[in-house]
């Protein structure tokens, strides 16, 4: 068994605070399609606002189709108060051989600027380098996305560079900006972003 399939076989729950991270499950449709119609959300994704509540099943199947195959896949985002499923976070791919990976995450709209995604974020890069043995943890936003890029701040990534017409969504090319954390500089207090006006 490889490294990918050893731990996503059996991927755990992550637990914060406020939050529950977990597997993504068909009784989630509901509560994601909430957030994933709005066109607001999906503004610097790539993918498209859904539009029916099959948009959103087909989503959680092809999630549910990783979990079966052990491969690379992200947790659905539980608010413990509520016992909402508000977005997800996760790893996107993951190269064993090089101890790196990139994570990506969304949330719903009524919950932005409440550090909910910063507090996600927080507990996934902990599990990538203390599970997943992990030195370099990458995550990339379109250059509008000043939301996506504070959390990436707030996190203690760097800003590496804009890489330039990097990827092709809703037919056009899109610049992104690149951020990554090392596991020296998670180790390191010092180098988490300091926000006066609150969490993202």
């Amino acid at each position: 068994m490889g490294a990918i399939e050893k731990i996503f076989a059996n991927l755990p729950a992550l637990e914060t605070d406020r939050l529950l991270l977990r597997h993504m499950t068909r009784k989630d449709v509901h509560d994601m399609f909430e957030y994933t119609s709005d066109p607001e959300i999906s503004l610097y994704t790539t993918w498209h606002a859904h539009q029916s509540i099959n948009d959103t099943m087909r989503f959680i199947e092809h999630n549910l189709s990783l979990q079966e195959k052990q491969q690379v896949h992200e947790w659905a985002i539980v608010e413990k108060k509520s016992r909402k499923m508000i977005g997800t976070c996760g790893y996107v791919w993951w190269k064993p051989q090089h101890h790196i990976a990139e994570i990506a995450y969304a949330i719903a709209r009524p919950l932005w600027g409440k550090g909910f995604m910063s507090e996600a974020v927080q507990a996934v890069l902990k599990f990538g380098f203390e599970q997943m043995e992990l030195n370099r943890i990458e995550a990339r936003c379109m250059l509008g996305n000043v939301g996506s890029e504070r959390v990436m701040q707030k996190a203690g990534m760097t800003f590496e560079g804009i890489l330039r017409e990097q990827m092709y969504a809703k037919e056009q090319f899109h610049d992104l900006k690149l951020y990554a954390i090392l596991k020296r500089d998670w180790l390191s207090p010092s180098t988490l972003y300091e926000d006066k006006e609150g969490l993202t």
